[in-house]
């Protein structure tokens, strides 16, 4: 086991109704002017709007909305919020939504107090010393960014979606969940936000550092949990337990739990941000056509990590044949997304009949070296393999 340091400050408020305690959380944090930052229509429609704003409004709290924050959010949307920030001067961001809201939050509070283009920090060119302090009301259980220090912006001049992880700085202060929030959402979102809660368990979970045992075995008992929830989920969507259990594998999935202490990889995230920064498309559904085809991938390459999981989380038989077995394991978390969850698994089914691997792999290493180091070294070759594999 590496060395590590741990640092996970944010409070969790778990269970019905605690977003009326909204405004007495704020308070708690010392805030005294909020920025509302949101995507849609949902949280109008449902009345949650209504609901923060009057715990809000009772708590003697003035408020300013950034509203329209799109999935796989964009820098426009992070100046646009930046700019409104410094004229309104808030002590806090509230994020009202998921993953592409918080993080859009989280850009902005790094980019309030920053004088050059908050994009530096995305690229390497600066890092952020300070942040506005952030809060969230999570409704869609998926990216985890409710608990972690991380943010991803895509450049709609570049078409680079890139990742910032601070932790010190950006895990939020609190997190008010409610899986009540989540009945509404269409079964779509549900299963492209667990898709991406597994991702990030596996991104973990591959790694070549010895003796983690217990990293491993959190890995394997949250992704055993969340496929055997997933089912009752899919079953029954306004089944309370299963939302609530959902919804907190997928904040323990990206708080760092499972990661201590070793190597991780997020080479399969990086290779699906191209994909949906050039195509657009639904992160989790992305990851559900990228990760069969790394883990292929990695069955020739590197398969001890991925046979183990064959063997003790999707029920693959040990045959003493390593190569062999994970790639069993590949195929059958591939049939497991597509049958269980409904969850695209190559190209077309995602919508991308010819999709630009050249562009995509390109722009790759150029963001991310000509080997990009992990589970598995990958030069442009390999992970043009893993595209094609997609296909």
């Amino acid at each position: 086991m590496n060395n590590f340091t741990f640092y996970s400050p944010t409070e969790f408020v778990f269970g019905r109704g605690t977003e009326q305690q909204v405004g007495d959380m704020c308070l708690k944090y010392g805030a005294q002017r909020i920025m509302i930052v949101y995507g849609g229509g949902s949280i109008i429609k449902s009345g949650l709007l209504d609901k923060v704003s009057a715990s809000l409004d009772a708590a003697g709290l003035p408020i300013i909305e950034l509203k329209g924050v799109q999935p796989n959010p964009i820098d426009t949307k992070v100046y646009e919020g930046i700019t409104l920030a410094k004229a309104f001067k808030p002590n806090l961001i509230l994020a009202i939504g998921g993953g592409s809201v918080i993080d859009t939050a989280k850009a902005i509070a790094v980019g309030y107090y920053y004088e050059g283009d908050f994009w530096d920090f995305y690229i390497g060119k600066a890092k952020p010393q300070q942040a506005i302090p952030v809060g969230v009301v999570l409704t869609i259980p998926a990216a985890g960014s409710e608990g972690s220090g991380n943010t991803v912006i895509t450049n709609t001049t570049t078409h680079v979606k890139a990742g910032l992880r601070q932790p010190m700085i950006l895990r939020p202060k609190f997190a008010i969940m409610n899986p009540e929030l989540t009945m509404t959402l269409p079964a779509w979102q549900t299963a492209s936000g667990i898709t991406d809660m597994m991702a990030h368990i596996l991104e973990r979970y591959l790694s070549n550092t010895t003796d983690v045992q217990i990293g491993d075995r959190l890995a394997e008992g949250m992704l055993m949990a969340i496929m055997e929830t997933s089912e009752k989920l899919m079953a029954n969507p306004n089944d309370y337990e299963a939302r609530a259990n959902i919804m907190w594998c997928g904040t323990i999935a990206h708080n760092d739990t499972c990661s201590l202490g070793r190597q991780e990889d997020w080479n399969s995230h990086a290779m699906e941000h191209e994909i949906s920064a050039e195509y657009d498309v639904t992160h989790g559904a992305g990851l559900a056509v990228i990760f069969p085809a790394f883990l292929q991938y990695a069955s020739e390459h590197n398969p001890h990590k991925v046979a183990q999981l064959a063997h003790r989380v999707l029920g693959i038989a040990d045959s003493g044949n390593v190569k062999e077995d994970a790639l069993k394991g590949a195929l059958k978390l591939k049939e497991w997304l597509h049958n269980t969850l409904n969850m695209p698994v190559n190209f077309k089914q995602l919508g991308i009949e010819n999709p630009d691997l050249e562009l995509m792999n390109t722009r790759l290493h150029r963001l991310k070296g000509e080997i990009m180091q992990g589970y598995m070294p990958l030069d442009a070759q390999a992970t043009m393999e893993i595209y094609r594999l997609a296909l």
